[in-house]
């Protein structure tokens, strides 16, 4: 595969995985989280591709936001102030 064609579905991904963390179900947001994740791996591809440094820590650091996030969905999860 074209490493210049990651960006389209990293991107598809990106939104579907928008749409669903909106989402009041918590089964759709985890779903979400996990989608938002594998968009980070996907755009991490594409940025080590591209030679995008910044792309890279930028996707690192929501990978870090989106397994905090998947986490606090969990149903057992406490809910604390941070």
């Amino acid at each position: 595969m074209d490493a210049d064609l990651l960006q389209w579905p990293a991107m598809a991904i990106t939104l579907a995985a928008s749409w669903l963390v909106a989402s009041q179900a918590r089964r759709r947001r985890s779903w979400g989280f996990w989608l938002f994740l594998l968009s980070n791996v996907l755009w991490i591809g594409w940025g080590l591709h591209a030679r995008a440094p910044a792309l890279i820590a930028l996707q690192l650091g929501l990978a870090a936001l989106n397994i905090r996030g998947a986490r606090r969905n969990e149903p057992d999860a406490p809910h604390r102030a941070d």
